[in-house]
């Protein structure tokens, strides 16, 4: 195709034509770059006023590491007594994760008084007597001795054996580690999984494998001759004195009932009080005002602030966590309606006028029919929201999951149920996420 030149003067009609076109201004030639850098210098501004080098470099990254490994693997973490002429005691911590009466694999008490800890076989081991502990890596052993005056580390110790101050600690890796002193040998060993996870060891089914449990609850013998061995075996579950499933369950349970009932308050609260602030509703500026300066202060006091002060004034429970979420979700939802309301369709209002309605009957169908999908999918949304929003809330005291939650992490030693908490809360929030937008999507979809 030939190509068209134009002359100067075309070109000077076209400039004075269309200057926008042909003549940008500074910002839409530099807008893009002179935003970028504003933001690169925010940033390294932000980076050295909250001291974020200090804070990367003094971070215990090692402790972080090991509690990620608590989320999905368990410590067993006996601790063997040292006195002199006596057999080695080994003494266990209140987590129950052994029966006191069975063997355990990695922990086999000798005919001599010592113990054999296994981290995985002999090659990586320790053999713990009162006077001296023979430490395995890799099959070269190391001799610690153990006496009044302290432990003395050997000289060919390799780089897995440190001494920190009066004691040398072995690292053996994921399998665990030693911390070997004068009176005691404190063993650290993990194992993927979560310990008696199903079953505590108080019940008869700990211990089975999953083939052998299906069998026991399908063909074996009643155990308890009161119930069937899966009522047995729910219940064990239920009851499990570690893992606490019932109380979870049940705090889980009271979350999502604080979530729906708040915002069901929220909704049948601020749907009312939305057509007094909408100023095409209520033709009255100062109920507009008002109504709407009761929106900002309902919604510009945070969810937390809300359930700290309730919790304060009547005591924790999930009373204090229903009335935060109703009153931050009036003065959103409120604020969502109005302006919702603010931006119907006139011609049906009219229309409905023209009939000879009333001003109830016209914003009952001329105008709610158009808002009450909007009203039911933003409804919808919060109340999904609010699941996640409950769970915080929670943790000051308004009941629910979340103060379960808080009450494992303080520990520092639950971390395994911290994460147990976590794929719970996920998992619900996902299923009602995806059951709110289903419904959404219908209410959308129902108006085209």
């Amino acid at each position: 195709m030939a190509q068209l030149a134009l002359n100067d003067a075309e070109r000077q009609a076209l400039l004075e034509a269309y200057p926008a076109v042909f003549v940008k201004s500074f910002w839409q030639r530099y807008g893009l770059a002179v935003g970028a850098g504003v933001v690169a210098v925010y940033l390294v501004f932000c980076f050295f006023f909250f001291n974020v080098g200090a804070v990367l470099s003094d971070g215990r990254w090692d402790r972080a590491g090991a509690y990620l490994q608590d989320w999905y693997s368990w410590r067993a973490q006996p601790r063997l007594k040292l006195a002199a002429g006596q057999p080695v005691d080994v003494q266990w911590n209140n987590r129950a994760q052994y029966r006191t009466d069975g063997p355990i694999d990695w922990l086999v008490p000798a005919n001599d008084g010592s113990v054999l800890v296994t981290f995985g076989s002999e090659a990586d081991s320790l053999v713990v007597r009162p006077d001296v502990v023979t430490v395995n890596l890799n099959g070269q052993p190391h001799d610690v001795a153990v006496g009044a005056s302290g432990v003395v580390l050997p000289e060919d110790a390799p780089e897995a054996m440190t001494l920190k101050g009066d004691k040398v600690l072995v690292d053996f890796g994921f399998a665990g580690s030693a911390e070997i002193r004068a009176s005691q040998v404190h063993i650290q060993r993990r194992f993927l999984g979560w310990a008696n996870f199903w079953f505590d060891t108080k019940s008869a089914f700990w211990g089975m494998s999953l083939p052998q449990l299906v069998s026991t609850i399908v063909v074996g013998e009643r155990i308890d001759p009161q119930m069937s061995n899966l009522q047995l075996a729910w219940r064990d579950f239920l009851g499990n004195g570690v893992w606490q499933h019932a109380d979870i369950i049940s705090k889980l349970i009271q979350t999502i009932v604080m979530a729906f009932v708040g915002t069901l308050l929220g909704t049948l609260v601020a749907a009312p009080l939305a057509f007094i602030a909408a100023r095409n509703i209520t033709p009255n500026r100062a109920a507009n005002w008002v109504m709407k300066r009761t929106f900002d202060l309902l919604r510009s006091i945070d969810m937390l602030i809300w359930a700290l002060f309730f919790t304060r004034s009547f005591g924790p429970g999930p009373i204090p966590g229903i009335a935060a979420i109703f009153f931050t979700d009036t003065g959103a939802l409120g604020k969502v309606y109005a302006e919702a309301l603010e931006n119907v369709d006139d011609k049906e209002r009219e229309g409905v006028k023209s009939v000879g309605a009333h001003t109830l009957e016209v914003q009952r169908y001329g105008v709610v029919p158009q808002v009450l999908p909007v009203f039911i999918s933003q409804s919808l949304y919060f109340w999904e929201s609010n699941i996640r929003s409950a769970t915080v809330i929670g943790a000051v005291g308004a009941g629910g999951i979340g103060l379960k939650l808080l009450e494992a992490m303080k520990t520092n030693a639950d971390w395994d149920k911290v994460a147990y908490m976590v794929v719970l809360i996920l998992a619900v929030v996902f299923i009602f996420d995806n059951i709110s937008n289903a419904l959404r999507s219908r209410l959308i979809g129902s108006r085209h």
